[in-house]
């Protein structure tokens, strides 16, 4: 008797394959949306970013990198001048101190350049894991799993992490994805929380990986 072929069952082992193959059919180019052309405007943009709109941000930087187009131009800024044009970015007196804290760092200790390790990155004033991955996956290409609040956001609905704490978050990722896959997989969760899995009102009947989220408050089609 001719064996009859079965349909395997996804494993809890393919769903995040699953989810990553989904999101690189409907985003083949993740993009980073920062508007940069070198790792230092990258890492400026990035510290603007929390808390802020990219889209807020890349309205700010064109002009504050006109005015300070170097780490060691911006190590001499004043408090005050930084704030104003910042300002708009929201918490623009704790973002000036650590924008000028991090230039006089890498001034003095990375000779004006970027470090390019998570180790030196995270050792600069304002710089957490969060921005030395984006520095590191974006202008580094070396992997790196950004956790900001939307991937915490879709990772939690997905059952990708049962944690809130973002190094946990980066942590769990890490464990279900190969490294070589690490940047562009934050990089699409980011975007997918960003434009479609909303906080409030998530586009379920757009999003591309319907079918494999089994989180209990998506909407039905």
């Amino acid at each position: 008797m001719k064996k009859v072929k079965r349909t395997r069952t996804p494993s809890a082992l393919d769903r995040p394959a699953q989810i990553a193959m989904s999101l690189r059919h409907a985003t083949p180019v993740a993009v980073m949306e920062l508007t940069h052309r070198s790792p230092w405007e990258l890492l400026v943009a990035t510290i603007l970013s929390a808390q802020c709109t990219d889209q807020r941000v890349n309205q700010v930087t064109p002009a504050l990198f006109k005015r300070y187009p170097t780490p060691h131009v911006m190590a001499n800024a004043t408090s005050t001048e930084l704030e104003a044009l910042i300002r708009s970015t929201g918490f623009y007196k704790s973002k000036a101190k650590n924008l000028i804290g991090c230039a006089q760092a890498v001034t003095a200790q990375f000779k004006g350049q970027v470090p390019d390790t998570m180790e030196e990155l995270i050792a600069i004033p304002g710089v957490g894991r969060k921005t030395a991955n984006v520095l590191l996956g974006v202008v580094f290409g070396k992997p790196g799993i950004v956790v900001d609040t939307h991937v915490r956001r879709v990772a939690n609905r997905l059952a990708l992490t049962q944690s809130s704490d973002p190094e946990r978050i980066e942590r769990d990722l890490q464990s279900v994805y190969p490294q070589t896959q690490w940047t562009d997989v934050s990089q699409r969760l980011l975007l997918h929380g960003r434009y479609v899995c909303l906080a409030r009102t998530p586009r379920c009947l757009v999003c591309p990986i319907y079918d494999v989220c089994e989180w209990e408050g998506k909407l039905p089609t």
